[in-house]
Parts: C-alpha cells; structure tokens; sequence
C-alpha cells in the first residue's frame, strides 16, 4: 500500500477517527522516547520476584532465527516435546516445566515450539508470573531463540497481570532486535491490554499503526476497540469505527455483531440486538465456527432460544468438509451444556449426535449404536476397516467433544451415561485424556463404586497417562479407607515405572498402609522402587519402616536397603539420611 494512499485514507476518516497527537502514539510504542522524567531507566523492573533467571526478557538480542518445523520432526527433541506435553495435558506443569529446563542439563535443547507450550500452559493457568520467568530462562539464560509467538504469550502475560507498558516495551523490542515483525495476535494482545488498562486512545492510535504498518486491518483488533468504547457507552465512536471496518478490513467474519448484540441485550434493547443479528444474516457470507460459536452464546444468554436452535440447524446445513468445517466440538458443546442447564440432560445424547439435513452436509455411512457396546466389545477386522475407513461425515466429534459430555453428565449424577460415552469413544479409536478419566474416577468414588472407580484408574495408568500427585494421594486414600489395599501397589508400580515418578508423599501412604495391612512384601517392594528410583526417602519413613520391620526382626534388611543407594530428593524434601538410622550389625 503506497503512502499517498495511506494519506488519502485517513483524509478520508471522520477527524474524531484521525490519529492522536504524536505524543501520544509515541508513548504508545515507544515509551523511551518520551522526556527523561517518564522513561523507565531500569529495566531489570521486567523481572518478576518469582523468577528462574536474573534477566530481563526485553535485554533478550535475536542473532539467528527461531527453530523451525524441521527440528521437531525426529530424535530426542521431539522426544522430550512429546513428553512435555503429556505432562501438560495432564495438568502437570510443574513438572512439564522441570522436565524442560533439566533437558538443557543434558545437552538437549528443547525446541522453541516446546518452550512455548509451557509458557502459554502456565498463561491458560493464569500463572503470569511463571510464564514471564519461563520466557526469561528459555530464551534469556539459555540462549533459546524465540519466535513471535513466544513474545506473544509474553506480552499477553504481561497484560493480563496488569503492567501494559511492559508489553508495549516488548513490543517495541520485537520492533527493534527481533527477525520477524509483530503479528496481528501481538496489536489484539496489546490493544486489549490497553483498553482494560483505561488507555483506549492509545489503543486506537496502535491500530493506526498496525495499518500503517502494512499488517492490514483485522476484524478482532477493531472489535477490541468497539468493545472499549461500548463498555463507556460510547455508541457513536463504536459506529464510527465498524464503519472505518468495513472500509478497511478485506474479511470480515461476524465476531463485531455479536458485540454490538451483547451490549443492546445489556442495555434493554433487545430489538436492536437482533436487528444487528438479522443485518449480519442478511449478508448470507459464510461463517467460521468461532464465530458462529460466539453468536450462539450470546443468543442463548439472552434466551433467544429458537434463534439459536436456527443458527445451529444452518451451522449444520452449511458444514460440508473439508470443503468448508461450519462447526467444531465447541459448538456441540454449547448446545449440549445448554440442555443440562435447562434440566435436560436426557435430551443433550441426540444432540450429541445432530447432523444437518442438506444434501451438502455428508451424513455418517454408520452410526454406531451405542447400547451395543459392552465394556469388553470385540470388533472383527471387517468392522474395524469399515470404522476408520475415509468416509463423508457430517462431524467426527473429538476427544474435547466426549469430555465435554462426559463431565456434565458426572455432574448432573448420570454416570451410566458417561460411561456409555466413554465406550463409545474407545470404541472410535478416540484416546481418552487425563481429564476424562479423573472425571470418572471421582464421579465413582463419590457414588461409592469402588470396584469402577479403580478399573478406571488401572486403565488411565495402562494407557500411561499421567496421574498428578494431588489426585494420586486422593485417589489411594479412598482405596484404602474402602479397604482396598492390596490393589494399591499394582497401580503405584506400574506409575513408578514411567517418568516423572511418583511423589514420595504417594509412596509413603500407600506404603504405610500395606504395613497396616501386614503385607509387609509389598511394602518392601515399593521402598525397593523408591531406592531404585531416587525418590526422596523422607526420615519420618525411615524411622517408621525401620521400626515396623524392626519388631519382626527385619531391622538390617532395611538398613541394607536404604544404606544400598541414597536417595535423591524431589521437592524440597530432605532425602533420607541412612547414618541417622544406622544400625550396628551383630557380631
């Protein structure tokens, strides 16, 4: 785009649409050209009190370009990528992240792809603080290069926990030292920030930027500022600038309607929300479903039920892959959760399994019935081929769709149905998450289903998922206070023998109660992993199994066990220190 044709554009604007004073602007993205007084003279300010590293991310220099795909695609850095993100999967980002920075100790360095993994798991967790930190260690102290999207999810950071003008401080380092130039994702993280910051104008003058910039307008930049000026009541600046949208955006995808819905429906203006609705309709364009999702919910907070019934049907209708995907899991999940919120789970399985009704909208060739499948179902080969053969569907529903359902339905007490589910996604090849499972397993420990809940859990172990010390030590309380401790220790077995270990709390419940229990085998087994495994030995076990085994004459096996190889310690736990226990050997 030529500059005179830039001019000529914002001649063209409405002067309350022109760009603020150049103080402004500058104060905006470049804070340090601004008089002495108002600059930040140190930036170690970046850096939060919780921190892996005594660095500022904005000193971080850029001297060659980030990782690309190609060094993922095999060897121990895709190795160590997947395990991370099991373990993130598995809601486990303490040690996701241990297992990242203790790679470096062993020469191999995890990709720019993983490093972003779990700072933006610790940002969804909105654990700031750990996400600026990771970013400072990652690509700061170990010399990992970031990408834009690295800098992005610090910049969100940032945001989110309320120091905008350190964002805007990275993004003018992006600007400055960086091999690549902001995204569109950086102005809608900053521009947000901004505005909930009480800072619109030098949200809007950031927008002029990322247009003058060449990185043309984006539909959700633009929504953030409407939002802003809507939240102040401002209806005819909000106007102003869908007319500047629409002027200046390419594609358009809806996202601003339901906005501008949103704020008719608050204010009481139910008919002018849905004339917003119906002008959108009106243009008969082709919506993605994170749009359409968006409509939905708004349509059905303001119980504008039939509306959104419609909107879904059409979704449906119009969903032709892999032409053109109308609908995702999430709205499935809208429309389920919407019947257990009107009390009518019975009715959410049907439409689990909706599908349009226009010939464009491919139908399964099967549909499984699910009130044949048994817990052990076998399928022959034929049927299996025929299962996962290519085939025009209308919506192959994702692992993120069954646990959507499955949890509601544990919610609501209809756990029969949620184990039907969970049949029937196995029985689709579909790989049940950590998050699946641990919805069954407390929704059968707290039906009293003993037997279930542990089969459950023996089948999240088998399938290596990982189990997450708080809901191990939760989940083993309850098998023994329901006196099912001998089932104990094939379980904690079968976790030590993958990475991370288990947690020496873990061990130490369940080896306590194989002692109570007088299977004194079996809890020698287990302090035998615990040796083998370096996980810490806590002197408070020490001194108990020294003293139970003790009482039967065992006192030197045990102090040849624990004197075999000292353990590590894991957090922050002291290891077990055998000279305290030391036992003087019989003449």
């Amino acid at each position: 785009m030529t500059v005179a044709r830039l001019i000529l554009r914002s001649l063209r604007r409405p002067a309350s649409l022109r760009t603020t004073t150049t103080t402004s602007i500058t104060a905006a993205i470049n804070p340090q050209s601004l008089p002495l007084q108002s600059q930040t003279t140190n930036l170690n300010i970046l850096i939060p009190l919780r921190t892996f590293v005594l660095s500022s991310a904005v000193e971080q220099l850029d001297p060659i370009k980030p990782d690309s795909l190609t060094d993922l695609d095999h060897g121990p850095r895709l190795s160590l990528h997947n395990r991370v993100q099991s373990l993130i999967r598995a809601g486990d980002l303490d040690n996701a992240s241990v297992v990242a920075r203790h790679s470096l100790l062993f020469s191999i360095r995890p990709t720019v792809f993983t490093c972003n993994e779990i700072i933006a798991s610790m940002y969804r967790a909105k654990r700031y603080l750990d996400a600026i930190a990771l970013f400072n260690y990652f690509f700061k102290q170990s010399n990992i290069v970031p990408n834009v999207v690295s800098y992005n999810f610090l910049i969100v950071s940032h945001c989110e926990n309320g120091e905008v003008d350190k964002a805007l401080q990275v993004y003018q380092h992006i600007k400055d030292n960086a091999p690549f130039t902001p995204s569109q994702v950086t102005f809608r993280y900053l521009t947000k920030g901004l505005i909930d910051a009480g800072r619109i104008d030098e949200a809007v003058s950031l927008l002029w930027t990322m247009i003058w910039d060449g990185k043309g307008a984006d539909s959700h930049v633009f929504n953030n500022i409407i939002s802003g000026y809507l939240n102040l009541d401002n209806l005819e600046k909000a106007n102003e600038f869908f007319d500047e949208l629409k002027f200046s955006c390419r594609v358009y995808d809806g996202i601003i309607n339901a906005t501008f819905m949103e704020w008719f429906f608050s204010k009481g203006k139910p008919k002018e929300a849905m004339e917003s609705y119906k002008s959108l309709l009106d243009k008969k364009f082709k919506m993605v479903p994170a749009t359409c999702n968006k409509l939905l919910e708004v349509l059905l907070k303001w119980e504008k039920k039939p509306e959104a019934e419609a909107l879904f049907n059409s979704m449906l209708d119009t969903h032709n892959p892999p032409v053109f995907p109308a609908v995702n899991s999430d709205t499935f999940n809208i429309m389920v959760n919407e019947c257990f919120k009107m009390g009518k789970g019975s009715e959410a399985y049907s439409v689990f399994k909706k599908v349009g009704k226009s010939p464009k909208s491919k139908k399964p060739l099967i549909d499984m019935d699910r009130e044949r499948y048994t817990d052990n179902g076998i399928i022959d080969s034929v049927f299996k081929k025929i299962v996962n053969a290519p085939m025009a569907k209308s919506f192959s529903m994702d692992t993120m769709g069954y646990s959507n359902i499955i949890m509601r339905y544990c919610e609501n007490d209809m756990i029969d149905d949620a184990e039907k589910m969970y049949v029937e996604m196995r029985m689709k090849y579909l790989s049940p998450d950590v998050n699946i499972y641990k919805t069954l397993i407390d929704a059968y420990f707290n039906a009293g289903r003993i037997d279930k809940a542990i089969e459950k859990y023996t089948m999240m172990v088998d399938d290596g998922l990982r189990v997450i010390p708080t809901n191990a030590n939760k989940w083993f309380s309850n098998m023994i206070e329901n006196g099912k401790i001998l089932e104990c220790e094939p379980i904690l077995s079968k976790m030590g023998k993958r990475d991370p270990k288990p947690d020496a709390t873990t061990y130490d419940i369940v080896i306590r109660a194989c002692c109570g229990a007088l299977c004194y085998e079996r809890a020698l087994f287990l302090l035998q992993q615990m040796v083998d495994y370096d996980v810490g030995i806590a002197p408070i076990l020490g001194e108990y199994v020294l003293e139970v085994f003790g009482k039967m004459g065992r006192q030197n096996e045990i102090y040849l066990l624990l004197n075999a190889k000292c353990s590590g310690y894991k957090e922050n736990m002291s290891p077990f220190n055998a000279q305290e226990y030391m036992v003087v050997k019989p003449e």
